[in-house]
């Protein structure tokens, strides 16, 4: 009677160790599917997204932004405009040339319309006659491209030939050559009020550099 006491009370710690560590297991088990809660559920994890790479990608992001920002014409537009720069290059120092006053008011700021047209009074006072020949453009370049309050501001440098050259009342050369082609190397700001209709640019400075 005795061992036979003993025995059930061994069997019923081994019943007791047994449902334990099934129950352990169980837990472990939906603990491994389900997740532990850890006050971010809301939170959703995508795979082969880490944090990292978003991180990365916010970088270049910014990095593109500000790019965008500094100089904001772009691809086609940017073509365009260069190439409208160099028309209105060409056009502005053909028509300076040849004293074509009102020409030059459609290309030019007020300022710089009244600095031209006192440098073609003073030619025609001392009777200096200028010509002008344009051979082409070899590089147009956009240096600078900036907002400032309604203007928007475009600083280009050229570089064309040309044949120029200057005579007296005599029909003497004075300075240049007719035979020769020179390079001539300059830096322009146009600019452009945001709310104009009108889609042209106007040469507001001739940069010294």
């Amino acid at each position: 009677m005795y061992i036979y006491q003993i025995m059930s009370n061994n069997f019923g710690y081994i019943d007791i160790i047994l449902l334990a560590m099934i129950a352990g297991f169980i837990i472990l088990r939906l603990r491994s599917i389900l997740g532990r809660k850890t006050g971010h559920e809301d939170r959703k994890i995508y795979p082969g997204f880490n944090e990292s790479e978003f991180e990365s990608l916010k970088k270049k992001k910014t990095e593109n932004t500000k790019a965008t920002s500094s100089n904001e014409l772009i691809g086609e537009e940017r073509e365009n405009f260069l190439k409208g720069a160099e028309i209105a290059y060409e056009s502005i120092i053909t028509s300076f040339a040849k004293g074509d006053k009102d020409k030059l008011k459609g290309l030019l700021s007020r300022d710089m319309a009244t600095s031209f047209e006192e440098a073609i009074k003073t030619r025609e006072k001392n009777n200096i006659q200028s010509e002008l020949t344009f051979i082409g453009m070899k590089e147009t370049q956009l240096e600078k491209y900036e907002k400032i309050k309604t203007e928007i501001y475009a600083t280009v440098k050229f570089v064309c030939e040309i044949i120029s050259v200057k005579k007296d009342k005599n029909d003497k050369i004075i300075e240049g050559n007719p035979n020769k082609i020179k390079t001539v190397t300059d830096h322009w700001k146009f600019s452009k009020n945001i709310f104009s209709k009108n889609p042209n640019w106007y040469l507001c400075e001739i940069i010294n550099k």
